[in-house]
């Protein structure tokens, strides 16, 4: 497409969660520590909330990636099930579903399975994305797993990362066990304008781009302006500027770009977001 242009090695701006291209903003390093911290901690749940495309499956991803051996890690990326096909997940991802069938047989085998981890010393994170997609009694019977603990610490720690709609489906009265347990949560925030312009030329850095200025201080501004800040519209916008600037035989992307893509994007702000 508008590689061999811009003299790139591969597509900057997809829309695909990739911890290649992970920008390390001030938000999601917060968020980052804070994981650690709270699994350092062994103790209770931990929740992240971000809106929509703020870099949640990301930062999950990236958390993942950066666990060592001694972690075994259990990812959940659609929880959109009844309470015993979320247990049968979670007792497949730990090695321990063969022959288990109802709700008490599968959480008995899970305990055998996380104390035979706890005694070869690894530890356990199941990490549940997409959260708020959960059923209400789903949800509640995560307490079954968070019930599973030595006299020392827990056997499994859960982290739930989802959209605002966590919250409400959190703040029912009867999650309120639930909500209690949550020793730690964290809300991801969107891309101030400076954190937007490192943010587009580190993906360009990283699709193999020789460092000149592609897109005009007009355009980063423009892109701010029409994101809001938020990581997945700037990938949209900004691919839909750069291939409008192809278009139209431009090395740079000007802020005329960024506004056109803006008026073909879905949830892109029309105008300067902050004037609403």
């Amino acid at each position: 497409m508008y590689l061999a242009h811009f003299g790139l090695r591969q597509m900057p701006f997809g829309i695909t969660p990739d911890t290649e291209f992970a920008f390390a903003s001030r938000s999601h390093r917060e968020g980052m520590n804070l994981l650690h911290f709270a699994l350092a901690s062994g103790e209770g749940f931990v929740k992240v909330v971000g809106e929509v495309g703020t870099g949640k499956t990301l930062l999950c991803r990236s958390l993942l990636r950066e666990l060592d051996d001694t972690w075994l890690a259990a990812y959940i990326p659609n929880p959109q099930m009844d309470a015993r096909e979320l247990l049968l997940d979670v007792a497949d991802e730990l090695g321990a579903a063969e022959g288990a069938k109802d709700i008490p047989r599968l959480v008995k085998r899970v305990n055998q399975r996380l104390l035979e981890l706890a005694a070869a010393g690894r530890k356990v994170v199941l990490c549940i994305d997409e959260a708020q997609t959960m059923p209400r009694l789903t949800l509640e019977s995560l307490r079954l797993l968070s019930n599973l603990e030595t006299e020392k610490r827990k056997l499994v720690h859960i982290v739930l990362f989802g959209q605002s709609e966590l919250d409400d489906l959190l703040a029912a009265h009867s999650a309120r066990q639930l909500r209690q347990r949550i020793a730690y949560a964290y809300r991801l925030r969107h891309l101030d304008a400076d954190e937007v312009r490192d943010y587009v030329a580190q993906r360009l850095k990283t699709a193999g781009h020789d460092g000149r200025p592609l897109f005009t201080r007009r355009a980063l501004r423009a892109l701010y302006h029409r994101s809001g800040g938020t990581p997945r519209l700037i990938n949209i916008l900004a691919n839909k500027a750069m291939l409008a600037a192809y278009g139209q035989g431009s090395v740079q992307v000007e802020a005329s770009h960024v506004r056109a893509a803006g008026r073909d994007t879905e949830g892109a702000f029309s105008r300067p977001w902050w004037r609403w």
